[in-house]
């Protein structure tokens, strides 16, 4: 392999697309590792221990998870170049690990952020790329003020950053101030926008009612309000204490009306309209066990909004509700997934092949927080690749029936035909 790819990977990453400045290098890094796998003098063990490593890796070898048209464009050319000139043939990319390795770590390598969490090895994952580019036009936002919960982590991090980057001056509130501080700095840094940070515990009414004074005083009234905030774990239900319950619908239901019911007083006072968003979850509809605290509390959550929806509008409020699947953030994941063991299932499941990204939710809050949604009032948007009707049909498992299989199943039905 040395031989054909060059020494140490010289020649095959000679004229490497310089569209992915740093990239180089870091894949020649990974090349050499992989390389040694042809190394007589290493032992079986070391060589199976080095496959197993790049396994998750080894035949990925397209490129849609680059994101860049462009780069894309260049990388598809280069390799076309590679094989064109016998530096290395189809076949042997196929059939050669260490190969297979680099082409797959090349569009992890060339992500960044959100978008390493959504990579699948499922083939249809290719037809549905996520777009990474904002939906809505620039200034969308202008002029306007957004409050957002549980802002400074995740989800509600990205929305901020969507919202700043349109126009919006952001409030973000959560417990964990110093967090908070960190995040508006970032985004603002990044945006020219300003984002503050205010300290609330969206459990105690106290705290919420101060937290919305400071809003107003720092800000003005808010135009959009976005109930983020959550907590969650799974647990079976009958090892679930009280106090468990109550923490987490303190949080998702209580928090939630506490912020809507004080923001909506304040606004009807001024004679101000807004735009509140709820994000919930797929199971809110369906329930779900081991996570009964979470679902009884998000499905409160839809309850309140539409029929918040059904009678705040004569004061120019709308109430909308968005139902992500599922999404690895880390503070989502290492409470809901703590091993990791469930991922591959999850995506196995979902019929768009990966997960969805913080992008994605953040582009579709910004639009129903916009006034492009203006007549969008008391919907609930499920956004989650397609894995609630998944696990919904009951024949839905025969997916994974071969076509040998159902050849022999339709032999099989024929013959009971007027049984």
């Amino acid at each position: 392999m040395a031989a054909a790819l060059g020494t140490r990977g010289g020649s095959w990453l000679k004229g490497f697309p310089r569209c992915f400045p740093g990239t180089t290098a870091r894949v020649r890094r990974v090349y050499n590792r992989a390389g040694t796998l042809g190394t007589p003098m290493l032992s079986k063990r070391r060589r199976e221990s080095i496959t197993a490593g790049m396994g998750p890796f080894v035949g990925l070898l397209h490129t849609s998870h680059i994101h860049n048209s462009g780069c894309r464009q260049e990388l598809q050319s280069w390799r076309k170049q590679q094989t064109d000139s016998s530096v290395l043939s189809r076949s042997q990319l196929l059939k050669e690990p260490a190969v297979g390795m680099v082409s797959g770590l090349l569009g992890i390598l060339l992500s960044h952020g959100t978008k390493v969490m959504y990579q699948s090895d499922m083939p249809q994952a290719a037809f549905f790329s996520p777009l990474q580019k904002m939906m809505l036009p620039p200034n969308a936002f202008k002029g306007k003020v957004a409050f957002i919960t549980g802002g400074g982590t995740g989800l509600g991090k990205g929305m901020t950053a969507a919202l700043s980057h349109l126009g919006a001056e952001c409030v973000i509130a959560s417990r964990k101030l110093d967090v908070l501080k960190q995040t508006a700095e970032e985004i603002s840094s990044k945006t020219g926008n300003k984002v503050h940070a205010v300290q609330c515990d969206i459990r105690d009414p106290t705290s919420v009612s101060n937290a919305v004074a400071q809003l107003i005083k720092e800000a003005g009234h808010p135009s959009i309000i976005i109930n983020n905030a959550a907590g969650n774990f799974i647990s079976p239900s009958e090892g679930l204490s009280a106090n468990a319950w109550r923490t987490i619908t303190d949080i998702i239901l209580n928090g939630t009306a506490f912020v809507t019911l004080e923001i909506g007083k304040e606004l009807i006072k001024a004679q101000k309209g807004a735009a509140f968003l709820a994000i919930t979850t797929i199971y809110a509809e369906s329930g779900s066990g081991f996570v009964s605290p979470s679902a009884s509390a998000k499905a409160g959550v839809e309850a309140l909004c539409k029929s918040l929806a059904a009678e705040w509008g004569k004061y120019g409020m709308r109430f909308n509700i968005i139902q992500p699947g599922p999404i690895k953030t880390k503070g989502a994941f290492s409470r809901l997934d703590p091993t990791g063991a469930f991922l591959k299932g999850m995506i196995e499941r979902i019929p768009c092949g990966r997960l969805g990204t913080v992008e994605e939710i953040a582009n579709l809050a910004t639009y129903l927080c916009s006034d492009y949604a203006s007549w969008v009032t008391g919907a609930v948007i499920r956004m989650d690749g397609g894995e609630y009707v998944s696990m919904a049909g009951e024949f839905n498992d025969l997916r994974k029936v071969t076509s040998e299989q159902w050849k022999m199943l339709e032999e099989m039905i024929r013959k009971t035909k007027g049984s």
